[in-house]
């Protein structure tokens, strides 16, 4: 499987220049946490300590690793619910998890690679951003480890994994998302990338994707992943400018351009991700034809025709959608891949296009 291609911000040429982490957690170079990327205040997260973590992943066992990427490796472990629930950090944390087992919550760990300093500021991020921020259609951070130079973030374990492995795994193992559950889980996205937008300090996600949508027992999206995530424009301010991160076939072309990131940017990566569903075809593949490696490019004429967008459809549905359903799909991605942000639709409008077709009748099937 082509694992995706990030834009990466050029690492510092003098290896001093880096931020080194003590034995105590704290810089050797204070000036290098500045006031934007210190731990802020966050009375709802627990503060693990890296044994409590190394005991809940049985020393981060192999076999217990849930994906890797570019910040570290994600592993499944179990901490006692009731120690965790009594301790006075957490008990703002709404204790209705479903992954819990008897005495055991389950949790998903994500562990820093030492090395890596874009990690620790992508880090300090998803610990600033969720230590503020709830809803139902974020992931729940716990809480977080600093010690020892080790970075660790601790977030409720979401049993059926992230989109992308629904939409593009093969095997027994697997099984096709029905019509209905795709809309379930693209209109949580939206819900949460609209909290986002709309929340006091405006958040622009800036890495939506299918693989950063993960799927609770019950196909419940949330948003997971911040360490890319950015306060949006002052008030006045149309956007904001800033080295272009992201992933390889979501991010929005202005971004590419001009380092201009908009509210809007994250629509056009949510477009995306709605022609994933659609099609099943994944938004970069170097393995499809010269000319198909790029989704957009390659499908993004066939969605204003009716015909052309039958054809185009995820043959794993097997037909069972509603045409009209299908159409106005593809009509909501034209708009929110529009070459020019202003045009795209806020993300309020998305939630309400998705319900409408939600509410569709699958019997209809007429093209």
């Amino acid at each position: 499987m082509e694992k995706k291609k990030k834009f990466k911000i050029v690492a510092p040429k003098n290896n001093s220049d880096e931020s080194a982490i003590k034995s105590n957690g704290r810089s050797t170079r204070q000036e290098d946490f500045n006031e934007g990327n210190k731990i802020s205040e966050t009375p709802n997260l627990k503060i693990f300590s890296f044994g409590e973590l190394k005991s809940a992943t049985r020393n981060f066992r192999p076999d217990s690793v849930l994906g890797e990427g570019g910040f570290g490796k994600v592993f499944k472990g179990s901490i006692d619910e009731k120690t965790f629930y009594s301790s006075s950090s957490s008990k703002n944390i709404a204790n209705n998890n479903n992954s819990s087992s008897g005495s055991h919550l389950v949790i998903a760990v994500k562990k820093l690679h030492r090395e890596s300093l874009q990690g620790l500021q992508e880090w300090q991020s998803e610990v600033n951003l969720l230590g503020r921020l709830s809803h139902p259609n974020l992931v729940k951070l716990l809480g977080y480890c600093w010690e020892h130079r080790e970075l660790l973030l601790v977030y409720e374990f979401m049993q059926k994994g992230s989109l992308e492995n629904h939409l593009f795994r093969k095997g027994s193992a697997v099984q096709p998302l029905l019509w209905g559950i795709r809309l379930k889980i693209v209109i949580g996205a939206a819900q949460g990338l609209a909290y986002l937008h709309t929340s006091e300090k405006q958040v622009i996600y800036r890495d939506f994707k299918a693989s950063n949508i993960l799927l609770d027992g019950n196909f419940n999206a949330k948003l997971s992943d911040f360490g890319l995530a950015k306060n949006g424009p002052s008030a006045g301010d149309s956007h904001i400018t800033t080295r272009v991160m992201g992933t390889y076939g979501y991010v929005a072309p202005e971004y590419v351009a001009t380092g201009h990131l908009y509210v809007k940017s994250d629509v056009y990566g949510f477009g995306v991700v709605v022609l994933e569903m659609l099609t099943g075809q994944r938004a970069h593949d170097t393995n499809r034809p010269s000319g198909q490696h790029n989704l957009v490019d390659w499908l993004k004429p066939s969605l204003s025709n009716p015909r052309k967008l039958r054809r185009i459809m995820d043959p794993r549905l097997e037909g069972q959608y509603p045409a009209k359903g299908a159409i106005q799909a593809g009509q909501l991605i034209l708009k929110c891949l529009e070459p020019d942000p202003r045009k795209r639709p806020s993300m309020n409008e998305v939630v309400e296009a998705l319900e409408k077709i939600q509410a569709m009748n699958i019997e209809d099937k007429r093209p």
